[in-house]
């Protein structure tokens, strides 16, 4: 066992450095490069004067497909530390360091799956640096989090445990897709950037990101009742994480309501992405901070 988790942990390194270097590829990509121009011009008396202009223009696409190359060295290194991992616990995530792994390799394959539906990588900028800030996060937790301890009986329910995390991290990592979308947009509306994706096609990346989150996080709902009633022995108890997983369901809720039925677009839908991703992050790290039954093993 002790092996297992030690290869684990060398994988995810692997993919964190992958997740470091693709994330620097991709910046490079989208804030573009400064191109200096040089022109040679006579004055009236006949003189000869070089002059320069500096512009911003597109990013190397060299730099993208270097970035889209290492996002998926880092899915398959990821991937490699979660099945490692689940051979030495013998179950799906259950404490915050697994959790956080599987939530790594799912946003780099959700984004890297719309990056190919798409055909854009400046995303990646916004996307892998979050997966790369929850990797330098796993790396601040103490030592002890990677040992695989016994479970509590609460955790002892592998299927629909299993489902109900991974259900709610692919929730999540299409709500983080969204929110990079929703950034993007906001700075193309304010900035006119040309290599930047139109601002058509970033609010329908935001719109499709939700129409996957939605039903998995409602989803989320469903199983996390059922196994609070197998586990408790109630469906629901207004636990703080149940409570805020509630809230920002009923967020994007309200954003597919707007956006269908009120014609909202663009600039409003993105600021309710951005707030829905901000209630992301309170779900994901609430109940660190107001305890209640999720409190065991971090999740």
């Amino acid at each position: 066992m002790e092996t297992l988790v030690r290869l684990s942990f060398y994988s995810f390194t692997a993919a964190t450095i992958a997740l470091l270097t693709a994330s620097a590829c991709y910046v490079v990509q989208a804030v573009g490069r400064v191109r200096v121009r040089r022109a040679a011009l006579t004055t009236g008396t006949g003189t000869t004067v070089t002059a320069h202009s500096a512009e911003f223009g597109p990013g190397s696409e060299t730099f993208g497909r270097y970035g889209t190359m290492l996002g998926w060295f880092a899915v398959v290194f990821q991937a490699l530390a979660i099945g490692l991992r689940a051979g030495a616990r013998q179950t799906g995530p259950t404490n915050m360091y697994e959790f956080s792994l599987v939530f790594i390799f799912a946003l780099a394959l959700m984004y890297l799956l719309f990056e190919r539906t798409y055909g854009v990588r400046q995303l990646g900028a916004i996307v892998m640096l979050i997966a790369l800030a929850m990797a330098a996060w796993i790396y601040s937790l103490p030592v002890s989090e990677r040992e695989v301890d016994p479970l509590i009986p609460a955790l002892q329910n592998k299927p629909i445990l299993t489902v109900h995390v991974g259900v709610a991290i692919f929730a999540y990592a299409a709500f983080s897709v969204a929110f990079a979308s929703a950034v993007l947009y906001l700075i193309n509306q304010r900035r006119r950037i040309s290599w930047l994706p139109s601002l058509d096609m970033l609010d329908d990346i935001g719109y499709r990101a939700v129409t996957i989150g939605f039903p998995l996080m409602a989803l989320v709902l469903i199983l996390g009742s059922v196994w609070a009633h197998e586990a408790w022995g109630s469906y629901w108890s207004w636990d703080p994480k149940e409570t805020s997983a509630l809230f920002l369901w009923l967020i994007y809720g309200v954003y597919l309501h707007t956006r269908t039925l009120r014609g909202w677009r663009g600039n409003r839908s993105a600021w309710i992405l951005i707030f829905g991703f901000g209630a992301t992050i309170f779900t994901y790290y609430g109940n660190y901070f107001f305890g209640g039954l999720h409190a065991y093993g971090g999740v």
